[in-house]
């Protein structure tokens, strides 16, 4: 990949690699991921679920209140409802991250496995 810092990897690097990688210009570049990212963010505000294929799947979901108690006085409390944002990595992912080894059947936290995209 050629870009890796202590942080991990920023929007400016996604842009320098689209830059390199494809050919067009910085500007270009820069607005093709701005565009990218603000397609999903307008898709997640909106409820809907992004999945990329061979990558994974953004999801939103909805935590109900629930009671819980303040870890400083012990006090209960109700914590609000809110949206939460979450991923889900394909099996393609997982397999290139893990270098390829394919994880055994079974081995994924007891979830059923994502089929193959």
């Amino acid at each position: 990949m050629g870009i890796v810092t202590p942080q991990g990897m920023t929007k400016a690097d996604l842009v320098d690699l689209i830059y390199e990688r494809v050919g067009s210009s910085k500007k270009e570049a820069c607005e093709v991921v701005e565009a990218v990212f603000a397609i999903i963010k307008d898709s997640l505000r909106q409820g809907e679920k992004v999945k990329v294929s061979g990558f994974g799947t953004f999801l939103v979901n909805q935590k109900h209140a629930r009671r819980g108690r303040n870890p400083q006085t012990g006090e209960p409390i109700t914590i609000d409802s809110r949206r939460v944002l979450s991923f889900k990595a394909s099996q393609v992912l997982k397999d290139r991250v893990n270098n390829g080894v394919k994880s055994a059947p079974g081995m994924n936290g007891g979830s059923d496995p994502e089929p193959e995209e």
